[in-house]
């Protein structure tokens, strides 16, 4: 069989099939499940590359099938997958769907400037990366649970619908937007995977509540078309 089978890339494959059961979540309306997903494959991505590193001995091209396994896994979990939820939520006029599009194309652009860069300073220096150019694509699967959580406090779903809109647009302009921003510690990442979990936790055992404005919003739609 080609490729390379080793435990570097298991956590890859993982956060890589949990985006894909995210998909089918949200095809079928279960969007809080989804949301799931996409925060569980987002904690996947921020251990694999720690994972990886743990193994001394990787060759050459190991290591360049890492950094490739790598981004084509990022583009379907925090590319795809975003967008397809995004639709899924009600992002389907005609500006919503070039914001969607635009997010696409600014993730494939950001990986694939990434890859490049990566290669060539992996061939330079063998010290750990400390800062990214760009905002990194996984950022979504702290951003869009986040965005979920405190959605319960609007009076309606039409303000999260803005919100989100507003997070797509934004966090696309800055996938491809020339700044460095710091890899974070291991104390941080800590507190950042204990938040999102509590935004997790906060999306499935609230998602009556939840799920009742999202309904509303679909009846008072149909009703206004």
């Amino acid at each position: 069989m080609i490729g390379f089978y080793d435990y570097t890339v298991v956590v890859t494959y993982i956060s890589l099939i949990s985006s894909i059961m995210g998909m089918f979540f949200a095809i079928d309306g279960k969007l809080p499940l989804a949301v799931f997903c996409l925060a569980f494959s987002g904690l996947c991505d921020m251990f694999d590359g720690k994972i990886a590193r743990t193994k001394k001995n990787r060759t050459d091209d190991e290591k360049a099938f890492g950094i490739q396994i790598d981004s084509l896994c990022d583009i379907v979990c925090f590319g795809i997958f975003p967008i397809i939820l995004g639709y899924q939520l009600g992002m389907c006029k005609i500006y919503s769907l070039m914001i969607l599009a635009f997010y696409g194309v600014a993730g494939v652009i950001r990986l694939a400037y990434f890859n490049v860069m990566e290669e060539k300073r992996q061939s330079e220096t063998s010290e750990n990366r400390k800062y990214y150019q760009g905002l990194p694509i996984t950022s979504m699967s702290v951003i869009m649970p986040l965005l979920f959580m405190v959605s319960v406090f609007f009076p309606g779903f039409r303000y999260f619908l803005v919100c989100l809109h507003i997070a797509m647009l934004l966090v696309g302009f800055l996938f491809i937007l020339n700044f460095r921003f710091r890899k974070p510690t291991n104390r941080e990442l800590v507190i950042l995977v204990a938040v999102v979990a509590v935004a997790v936790l906060f999306i499935l055992l609230y998602k009556e509540g939840w799920w009742a404005k999202y309904n509303l919003y679909r009846i008072q739609k149909l009703k206004g078309a």
